[in-house]
């Protein structure tokens, strides 16, 4: 059909039209009723299932080929004024005759299109712009019409979540609301399944997913080529930026013939529309996509990643890539002293200072090259204030990368001051430049980064709907509640440590560790000033304990760096920052924080990629000094292991090994190895830790009777029946797991054997005796029972009555007749707690002279009750009555 020769209006948006292109071109035919509404090519394909059958009774929808582009007097340009974007219809805007009527809400580029008439507002759809026009001149909308519009801006915006969302959206949303729009249809259309051909097409995304770390800025590229379009790419690039969490993200695939580029941004220092642009394309600089023809798919990404080297610069500032707090040193210290401090901090540089009322004045600084020289020249008792680079360069914690650069590599710097209000704030080193130019954010498991050394550059992610997810609504609340007192202290607060870890790796976990960045003592003093809630305060690691009434424990420390004067010593604590203690850690999947003050609430805070370790299931140790400086993380690292289904990297691996052959474990204190060891024998099954340790000789060095045998591992892995069975039977009384693992263990020592082992780990004496005394009474007990079944159930009662609890679930692991298992745990379940419903007062009421008789008595109605010859109190009454009666008792 062709149409008669007259003026016509033409409402026409970009190539690839998505939801917003599409309500603005509906929204436009509603101001210019006698248009007709045109696309310049091809749309999304699920636009078919709603749209184009809507449209095509609501509005004048016309086909491209069916318009006479001579007869055109007007057109109408919705969400886009980009030539290029617009295919055929390009013709016409240098036609004089042609009257161009923009409505867009992208910015202004040089190229674009310039009309008669334009609206251009920086809203998050063009929708909103369109009905704010409809609802000023009054034009009335239908309900079906209402929720087409609607559906623009709530897919434009992401249901206004992205940042782009300004006031006029929700004002523009209410409105379309107001006029009926049905949010259940809406909510349909935006929610899309996704078909398994997109979920193919998902996952060779994510294989083809690379990082890329341009101008100090994370840039993802994916790359993926089928020979059929594949509906929805952009839905695909939006699930994959939630799924990955990314900042910015180029997304390419060769579909059919052609290439499509769709980018995605959450960094001001990528603008996805300027980069997008180069490439032909358009949009925001948060949102922008691309159709490219005449380039294949390698082509058209180095293409990308030039563009993306020459547009995207980092707008880091001193105090993002600073170490805090500074090392420094005073000019009167020796060199001697000062190589100390640069090994006890393992730095390269030590800013000098002089005590000026009561601040530190910044003289200079010294390398540890010059120390080195200054010590092999004999003149180590000579100051660092006479060897120092006097007058360093400086930089406010507000300055840019170019100055940073230029104090450092124009004046040969090797460490850079941040200085605000004549204080050190921290130092930027030519490591940390380096690293931000070079991009070495990640680092291998054999070198980790060394906070004093280099930058760690924080990957940081909102977590809170994780928290909300996962985590009861008290404890939530609990943790908002902290992060409001310490924010009106003026401190940082953060959770830390196996909390934040088990919240990814879905294991409950209610042990809540604070770290604040200021007095930990002062700020659970406050707290405890606004709760019912008592503190116990440890000013030597200035640590504290919230206990609530409940008995609910939070511990609180003050973010602290620690040093050890010599392998296996204790640590030598000083306070530092969230990073610094973070790095005092024993292995980077603990050293996830997330920060609790109410502005950055939910933030997760990654400066050691611990969110990559844990989804590589593995044990990586923060240096290569750490099972040095404490070994016993050894211990840890082997629990963690077993516990998570982890693995120990070659690296850590040698470094036990290594450990192990220098002898350290000799050094520790037998408690700090008995806690360790006990932690292992609380696990649900630590048999495969046990083994791990003596793989690496840890239980020989104990003693040499620890080996992990056949007898031991079965005896183990009974134990943990047993156990299991009395967890489920949930009895009041509490069992110690880890004595009986522990006597599992010692099985096959004799006395003197068990008693050094416990003397070496300094068991405490109530386990002392269990140990080494009580656990051989078992034998005798086990042997009368294989002797005497069936038992009476009074005599099995006095037979373990006077064992812990822990010993009789040892017997029962040990036991291998079936029968005696069963009756132990007849005992466990039926006998252990019976009780005789008369007390002694009942036998005084009866009139029965007080003496060694009552015990007597008592005893023989509990033996009565338990082999079942009494079972009320009346029952018990008449026994007792006979009992006095018996001539043996009356002339006793």
């Amino acid at each position: 059909m062709i149409f008669p020769k007259k003026d016509l209006t033409v409402i026409t948006t970009h190539i690839n039209a998505d939801f917003d292109a599409v309500a603005s071109m509906f929204a436009a035919q509603k101001l210019y009723p006698d248009a007709l509404v045109v696309f310049p090519g091809s749309h999304e394909k699920n636009l078919r299932n709603f749209f184009i059958q809507s449209m095509v009774y609501l509005c004048n929808m016309t086909d491209i080929k069916d318009i006479d582009f001579d007869n055109v007097h007007r057109l109408v340009l919705v969400d886009t004024r980009q030539p290029k974007r617009i295919g055929k219809f390009a013709a016409l805007i240098e036609q004089d005759d042609v009257e161009i009527h923009i409505y867009d809400h992208h910015p202004d580029l040089a190229d674009d299109i310039k009309g008669k008439y334009e609206v251009v507002e920086m809203t998050g759809a063009t929708a909103s712009i369109l009905t704010d026009i409809i609802k000023e001149t009054g034009i009335n909308i239908t309900a079906d019409e209402a929720t087409i519009i609607g559906l623009g801006i709530y897919e434009d915006t992401g249901s206004f979540t992205f940042s782009s969302t300004t006031e006029a959206d929700f004002l523009a949303a209410a409105y379309l609301v107001s006029k009926g729009a049905n949010l259940d249809v809406i909510a349909n259309l935006i929610a899309r399944e996704i078909s398994p051909v997109q979920v193919s097409i998902l996952n060779d995304m994510f294989q083809s997913l690379t990082r890329y770390n341009i101008g100090g800025v994370e840039v993802a590229v994916s790359t993926i080529s089928t020979d059929q379009y594949v509906a929805d790419f952009a839905f695909l690039v939006h699930k994959m930026v939630k799924m990955e969490n990314l900042n910015a993200i180029f997304a390419l695939a060769r579909m059919d013939h052609k290439v499509y580029v769709v980018a995605r941004s959450r960094s001001s220092e990528v603008d996805a529309g300027s980069i997008v642009k180069e490439l032909g394309g358009g949009g925001h600089a948060f949102a922008a996509a691309a159709t490219i023809r005449d380039k294949t798919l390698t082509q058209t990404e180095q293409i990308l990643m030039d563009l993306l080297h020459k547009n995207v610069k980092s707008n880091k500032l001193a105090h993002d890539l600073m170490s805090s707090p500074a090392i420094t040193v005073d000019e009167k210290v020796t060199c001697e002293e000062a190589r100390h401090l640069l090994t006890r901090y393992n730095i390269n540089a030590l800013i000098v200072t002089r005590k000026n009322k009561g601040t530190k004045e910044l003289l200079g600084y010294i390398a540890r090259q010059v120390i080195s020289k200054v010590i092999y020249l004999e003149l180590k008792e000579f100051t660092v204030g006479e060897y120092m680079t006097p007058e360093p360069g400086r930089v406010s914690a507000d300055a840019q990368l170019p100055e940073i650069q230029r104090q450092i590599i124009d004046n040969k710097q090797r460490v850079l001051p941040v200085v605000e209000n004549d204080e050190i704030v921290g130092v930027i080193t030519r490591t940390d430049l380096l690293n931000t130019l070079v991009q070495e954010q990640s680092f291998s498991g054999q070198h980790p980064p060394d906070p004093f050394r280099k930058e760690v550059n924080a990957r940081r992610r909102n977590v809170l709907h994780m928290m909300e997810e996962r985590l009861s609504d008290n404890l939530l609340d609990l943790l908002k509640g902290i992060g409001s007192i310490a924010d009106n202290l003026g401190y940082g607060v953060y959770v830390v440590g196996g909390f934040v870890r088990d919240l990814f790796l879905y294991r409950k976990n209610e042990d809540v560790d604070i770290v604040i960045e200021g007095s930990g003592i002062k700020f659970a003093a406050e707290y405890a000033k606004t709760h019912q809630v008592r503190t116990h305060a440890y000013s030597k690691f200035g640590t504290a304990v919230i206990i609530f009434p409940d008995g609910f424990k939070i511990d609180v420390a003050s973010a602290r760096m620690e040093h050890y004067r010599f392998p296996a010593d204790l640590p030598t604590v000083e306070m530092s920052s969230i990073k610094l203690d973070l790095f005092r850690r024993d292995f980077t999947v603990n050293t996830l924080s997330i920060q609790l003050n109410p502005d950055h609430f939910g933030i997760l805070i990654d400066f050691f990629s611990a969110q990559k370790d844990i989804k590589e299931k593995a044990i990586r140790v923060m240096h290569n000094l750490s099972f040095v400086e404490d070994p016993t993380r050894v211990y840890r690292a082997i629990r963690f292991e077993q516990r998570f289904g982890f693995n120990l990297g070659k690296p850590t691996v040698a470094l036990i090994k290594s450990v192990v052959k220098m002898d350290f474990f000799p050094k520790l204190s037998g408690r700090r190895v008995f806690n360790e060891l006990r932690q292992i024998l609380e696990e649900e099954n630590p048999a495969p830790a046990i083994k791990r340790l003596d793989d690496y000789g840890l239980l020989t060095i104990i003693h040499p009777n620890l080996k992990p045998d056949q007898s031991m591992l079965s005896l183990l892995e009974s134990v943990k029946k047993v156990l299991s069975w009395h967890k489920l039977l949930y009895m009041q009384e509490n069992c110690n797991r880890w004595a009986v693992y522990f006597m599992a263990m010692i099985a096959k020592c004799d006395g003197k054997a068990s008693e050094a082992i416990c003397d070496k780990l300094e068991i405490v004496p109530r386990f002392y005796s269990v140990f080494c005394k009580e656990r051989f009474d078992l034998h005798s007990c086990l042997y009368w029972m294989k002797n005497n079944m069936p038992v009476q159930n009074s005599k099995l009662y006095r037979k373990l009555n006077d064992f812990r609890l822990e010993l009789i679930l040892f017997l029962m692991a040990a036991a291998e007749d079936e029968e005696i298992k069963k009756s132990i745990s007849f005992y466990v379940t039926r006998l252990k707690n019976t009780r005789t419903s008369i007390r002694g007062r009942d036998l005084m009421r009866m009139n029965i002279e007080p003496g060694p008789i009552y015990r007597e008595i008592l005893t023989a109605v509990l033996d009565a009750r338990l082999d079942g010859h009494v079972k009320t109190r009346h029952d018990e009454l008449n026994f007792v009555r006979h009992y006095v009666s018996c001539p043996t008792i009356k002339n006793s």
